[in-house]
């Protein structure tokens, strides 16, 4: 059980070589960044760490069991929004083989690999999205 500050949720970078796991947003009215191309997470379940919701969320998402030792570089971030909770960003390695078992679930249009570069580069990626993970791509 998390004992620590309220937060809403958490996305993740996981990274295969120099590829990319994104999925296509929905284009549904009501949800935040429609259509865009966002990267693999969501928001928190009662009182997960978290690494718990990231773990979850993947495993929902995309059929892929994570251990929590794989997850890198979770750094917090202050709420985009006036008095929102704030979110977690970080990565994790992830093997081809675990592509290939890769179980897209219901949300989303649909995922695939780019490179790195490209989802930096994309105009119809989520924003915030693509500066944190440009931000882990600088650190040493």
């Amino acid at each position: 059980m998390w004992n620590g500050n309220a937060f809403s949720g958490t996305k993740i970078a996981l990274i295969c070589g120099s590829m990319l796991v994104c999925y296509q947003r929905d284009q549904k009215q009501g949800i935040p960044f429609p259509g865009l191309w966002d990267l693999p997470g969501g928001g928190r379940e009662d009182q997960e760490s978290p690494v718990e919701c990231v773990i979850r969320e993947v495993e929902e998402e995309f059929g892929l069991q994570i251990a929590a030792g794989r997850i890198q570089t979770l750094t917090r971030y202050e709420s985009l929004t006036p008095a929102g909770l704030d979110t977690y960003f970080c990565a994790a390695r992830v093997t081809e083989d675990e592509i290939r078992s890769i179980r897209f679930g219901s949300e989303g249009q649909r995922w695939t690999l780019m490179t790195i570069d490209a989802f930096l580069e994309r105009p119809d990626a989520v924003p915030h999205l693509q500066a944190r993970l440009s931000e882990l791509m600088s650190r040493p």
